[in-house]
């Protein structure tokens, strides 16, 4: 297996739920074991974290910890962002992480397969990385969302995953 892009990366995880904390270090670690994670399962902690330290990658929880909030601070300081939910898993919400500039929407179902989706983050550029993303999760997005999401996003998602 190919070394991870996310050795010797520094990344900060934020989520209120301890376990979604643990899992997602369990599951980056495992796959790349020189990261270096901080965490911060609140608001505040996460504010502190964002303005007081550089990260390559920053993983956002939306609901729980004003995810939009803290992404606003985080793009701000040009940090990469990928977003992670599982209660705010909608077309509108994929939509304003897309406007706000996140690199990524990820649904909490996929966080066994987290890695590849965060290492796309760190390679592709805004633009690709969106691409990939709805390539791979295109058929998911369908399936969980009301049949017209697409064009509740106004972007034409169908155009990026040829």
């Amino acid at each position: 297996m190919a070394e991870s892009i996310l050795n010797d990366k520094r990344l900060l995880i934020v989520d209120d739920e301890p376990d979604v904390l643990e899992s997602l270090e369990e599951l980056v670690l495992a796959d790349a074991p020189r990261c270096r994670i901080d965490k911060a399962g609140g608001y505040e902690d996460a504010v502190a974290r964002l303005e007081g330290s550089s990260y390559d990658l920053v993983v956002l929880d939306i609901m729980g910890v004003r995810g939009f909030d803290l992404l606003e601070v985080a793009v701000r300081r040009q940090f990469r962002v990928a977003m992670l939910t599982a209660h705010a898993l909608t077309p509108e919400a994929l939509k304003r992480s897309y406007d706000m500039k996140a690199y990524a929407f990820l649904p909490k179902e996929k966080l066994a397969d987290i890695v590849p989706f965060l290492e796309d983050v760190l390679k592709y550029d805004y633009a690709t990385g969106w691409k990939r993303l709805l390539q791979k999760l295109h058929g998911f997005f369908s399936d969980r969302f009301v049949s017209d999401w697409e064009q509740k996003t106004g972007l034409d998602w169908k155009e990026w995953t040829k």
